[in-house]
Parts: C-alpha cells; sequence; structure tokens
C-alpha cells in the first residue's frame, strides 16, 4: 500500500460495535458541502465517484438526499474501505455501491478498480480532504482521471484548505500548512492557481470558488468548450 494513505477517522471514535468509523469533521461540515453539491445535483442521475471518501459518512448522507443517483465511494485505506463498507451497509441504501479501492495516483484509477461492471461516463467526482494530505502527483492523478472520465456535462468537486494567490487565507492554515510539510515534505495546502493550471492542462476549467466555513474552499471544475 502507498505510504501516502491516511487514516481521516483515527483520531474520531467507533460508532458501534461494527467497523464504522466516526469522523468529527463529517458533523461539522457535510450540510455545508451538501448545500454547494445539491445545485448541481438536485433531480440529475446518474454515477458519481466519491475520490477519498474516508470514513464513509459523506457518501452515506449524499445518496439519501439523492435516491437517482449512484454513488460510488473509494479509498485506498483498509480501515477506511472497512468504515465506508459498515456505513453503507448501516445505510441500507440502494443507490451507494460497495467500496473501490482507488489509488488516485494514476490517471486510470477508475479502470484498475473496477472488477466488475462499473459506472458509466461519470456525472460528478467529489474529493474532500485528499489532495494536501498527500504528493502532487495524487492531484495529478485524480484530476487527469476525472477529465478521463467524467460525461460532457460532469463537474469535478474538490473541498478542501487551499491557498489563493499564494497566500494562506488564515493564520490557522498557514499553521496546519507547516505542519503538514514537517510531517511529509509533499504534502501541503495547494494554491488554488496551481490546481485550477493543472486541471487545464487536462481539459478541465475552474468554474467556481465556493468559500465554505472553517477557511476552506469547494472548487468546482467542468469541461473546457474552448
Amino acid at each position: 500500500m502507498p505510504d501516502y494513505t491516511v487514516e481521516f477517522g483515527k483520531r474520531g471514535r467507533q460508532a458501534g460495535s461494527d467497523d464504522r468509523l466516526d469522523a468529527a469533521a463529517f458533523h461539522r461540515n457535510h450540510e455545508a458541502i451538501w448545500a454547494v453539491l445539491e445545485k448541481f445535483l438536485h433531480d440529475k442521475t446518474g454515477d458519481v465517484v466519491e475520490a477519498g471518501s474516508g470514513t464513509g459518512q459523506h457518501v452515506v448522507f449524499f445518496a439519501r438526499q439523492t435516491p437517482g443517483i449512484t454513488w460510488w465511494p473509494s479509498d485506498l485505506n483498509d480501515n477506511h474501505l472497512r468504515s465506508i463498507a459498515a456505513w453503507t451497509a448501516h445505510g441500507q441504501l440502494a443507490n451507494v455501491r460497495q467500496p473501490l479501492r482507488i489509488d488516485l495516483s494514476s490517471p486510470e484509477w477508475f479502470t484498475e478498480a473496477s472488477d466488475g461492471p462499473g459506472p458509466g461516463a461519470l456525472l460528478a467526482v467529489f474529493c474532500a480532504n485528499v489532495i494536501h494530505i498527500a504528493p502532487w502527483r495524487v492531484a495529478e492523478g485524480l484530476i487527469a482521471g476525472a477529465a478521463r472520465y467524467l460525461r460532457p456535462d460532469g463537474r469535478l468537486f474538490l473541498y478542501g484548505p487551499f491557498k489563493r494567490g499564494d497566500r494562506h487565507t488564515a493564520p490557522s492554515n498557514a499553521a496546519f500548512d507547516v505542519s503538514l510539510r514537517d510531517n511529509d515534505p509533499e504534502w501541503g495546502v495547494r494554491d488554488v492557481d496551481e490546481v485550477a493550471a493543472l486541471a487545464q492542462r487536462n481539459g478541465l476549467k475552474l468554474l467556481d470558488v465556493v468559500e465554505m466555513p472553517a477557511n476552506n474552499l469547494i472548487l468546482v471544475f467542468e469541461r473546457d468548450a474552448g
């Protein structure tokens, strides 16, 4: 297993007697994230991949709001995969598939993960709190894969802390960035312009930057028709 995988829920508590992990971040941010996703996903049908599902709490919550959408959770960490499967079983939702083991550092991450019938072209890819706790090659693979698998009207949503104009948006983010780089020099809070340039090279353009609670952002990308 690559050494950049991180256990998002390791500081959280067990949610039950099974493998469910309970991440405090989910309780803080799921409603705010959904308020952004809902504007695009409302009344749509299709397949959505959550890249790096962590505990699995977000994907179950989102699926409950969108019965017409099939959600495909994914991760690379074994504890996460078990937690996702446990939350999926607990939620008893027909529109959440079993978690896929995905290594986002490969631009063909979805093809490599699909042992059986997978989704068609994707309505959306959602990824939260991943690219700052992974080497830059993970951002490269994630965005290249999204460009490969999104359908023509599909969108990529990236949630997390970001710099803007090479400046941190808050002192807490600057301190967080230092702690990340102390842990691993290849990690760190990414700059919006750097991510947008990477997306542009892969045929995706930055459509919107949405300010979120706790000094986070959601970057929204769509295919560049120009």
